[in-house]
């Protein structure tokens, strides 16, 4: 158990100092991957990774809570070093903006939501810590955009037959008086979901293949 003040560790994830207020932490994992230097994972990282998700607890939040946020780490770490791999421009303020506006939408208010990042030691939305945190989960959407969903197709067939096997039966079953949709008005819809559902099974590929490459050590229950 290693404990120190959040003003002096530099968390290798996130690349920055934790400034807001003292609060001793613990390392919970290691993780290496190929040639890139040993990266850590705090328990403050936990629970900064909990604060942008609805619904979450931050007020001795569940066991099984801790650990999914751990395991969310831990891939968002393995995508980012990949992402890093692949030249690209930095995250415009723009970019950043929106995504934070994307995610104080998930919450009641803005209000809350700052409330929320205040508890574990963000000033606010404009925090420079904080942004860089949104900065760095942008650059992993925008590698997951050129990596995954570029090169995704969905054929008519699958639209056909998703239509056919799936969705008029769900429909029926679920609004049995209605009229089913035509398969034209809907095969957008149709198109979206299943390159989602491709997009999403080929990213669990790699991160299964990757994490078998990567050293991951938990030193510590979160």
């Amino acid at each position: 158990m290693v404990r120190v003040f959040l003003l002096a560790l530099l968390i290798a994830f996130f690349c920055f100092e934790a400034l807001a207020q003292k609060t001793v932490d613990k390392i919970v994992a290691t993780v290496s991957y190929g040639f890139s230097e040993t990266s850590i994972i705090t328990y403050s990282d936990i629970l900064w990774q909990m604060a942008l998700s609805p619904n979450v607890s931050l007020n001795n939040p569940k066991a099984e809570e801790l650990n999914r946020a751990l395991e969310l780490l831990i891939e968002q770490k393995l995508l980012f070093l990949e992402a890093k791999k692949i030249p690209r421009d930095a995250p415009t303020e723009a970019d950043i903006k929106s995504e934070i506006e994307r995610i104080i939408e998930q919450f009641p208010s803005a209000l809350e939501f700052e409330k929320r990042l205040r508890s574990v030691g963000f000033e606010s939305v404009k925090d420079p810590n904080f942004q860089k945190i949104i900065e760095q989960r942008i650059t992993i959407e925008k590698y997951l955009d050129f990596r995954f969903r570029s090169f995704v197709i969905v054929t008519p067939e699958e639209e056909k037959r998703y239509y056919e096997e799936v969705f008029v039966p769900e429909f029926r079953h679920r609004n049995p008086n209605s009229i089913v949709p035509s398969f034209e008005s809907v095969k957008q819809n149709i198109n979206q979901i299943l390159l989602e559902a491709k997009v999403e099974r080929n990213i669990e590929e790699f991160l299964e293949e990757a994490k078998r490459r990567a050293d991951i050590q938990i030193i510590s229950k979160p």
